[in-house]
């Protein structure tokens, strides 16, 4: 639990996770606020929705998936973070296990289809070719929507974690099934807040804009090499306002009260377009274990 995560107090802290309970976004959810605390979870249907709660002061804090280590960006957080008015104030590296369940074991034989989340069925797809090559894949918009399609039908199977498999009553026939045991998914936290403070082991996250011409991205990575200010991702989105033009999501290490981020800034103003500032925030562990 980071030193951003508020003490409970007789009014809980309300958070909003892509739902329902069960998904690994909920895990991320107790993994962050921790299990035990009173914070009000709010599950929503679409990341979308995760902002616009936040947004609109619904919650105090929303965690939405970013990327994960076999399928790469999660497009639609990306997209979301270019509109909205909310910070990053915390992250959280969530190992992930899929497993394949189903209501009925004796009924195994007899699965017609298999349903998950898009981002899960890619992270299985060599298994899934594997074993079930000729069986329908379906997507669902959670993992968790995914086990209660299977909770209700005994020809489905879902591909999902434990949560979503006790909260379902479905039985693991196949666990850790995903193509890489080091399968992890990072999740952000976001806030309304503006202020974070420096822990002296923090990440800031940048988006940019930059004129279509050649050199472009290497005159934006220069004052990083300039200041020995390590990038920890980059990754681009087209910018949906001028065809063939693209937005860099920057993630690097230090916060923006350190001198060298301040240099790094300021050499930035004068080689982009427009930079917005998603925030300085801890950095996350990236090992251990935590259940899906």
């Amino acid at each position: 639990m980071t030193n951003l995560v508020p003490r409970m107090t007789d009014t809980a802290v309300k958070v909003a996770f892509l739902g329902p309970l069960g998904t690994f976004s909920h895990a991320a959810v107790e993994r962050y606020f921790g299990a035990g605390t009173s914070a009000d979870r709010i599950s929503v249907g679409a990341i979308d929705d995760v902002f616009l709660e936040v947004e609109a002061g619904n919650a105090m804090y929303g965690v939405v998936p970013v990327e994960n280590s076999t399928e790469g960006a999660v497009n639609n957080t990306l997209d979301c973070l270019i509109d909205t008015s909310l910070v990053i104030v915390g992250e959280i590296y969530l190992p992930i296990e899929h497993n394949l369940m189903l209501k009925d074991p004796a009924s195994l034989a007899g699965i017609r289809r298999i349903v998950s989340h898009k981002q899960s069925l890619g992270q299985c797809r060599l298994w899934l070719r594997t074993h079930y090559p000729d069986t329908e894949l379906c997507e669902a918009s959670s993992n968790a929507i995914a086990a209660r399609l299977a909770s209700e039908d005994k020809t489905t199977a879902a591909i999902a974690g434990e949560m979503a498999a006790r909260n379902f009553g479905l039985s693991i026939v196949y666990p850790r099934i995903q193509d890489r045991r080091n399968n992890t998914t990072r999740f952000l936290v976001m806030s309304r807040a503006r202020q974070t403070f420096p822990t002296g082991n923090d990440k800031t996250s940048i988006l940019v804009y930059t004129e279509n011409k050649p050199g472009a991205l290497f005159r934006l990575l220069e004052p990083f090499d300039q200041y020995q200010v390590s990038l920890t991702r980059i990754e681009t989105r087209p910018a949906r306002d001028d065809m063939w033009s693209y937005i860099f999501f920057i993630d690097f290490e230090g916060h923006m009260d350190d001198e060298p981020v301040r240099h790094v800034f300021q050499q930035l103003a004068g080689r982009a377009v427009k930079i917005k500032n998603l925030g300085s925030f801890p950095r996350a562990p990236t090992s251990g274990t935590a259940e899906p």
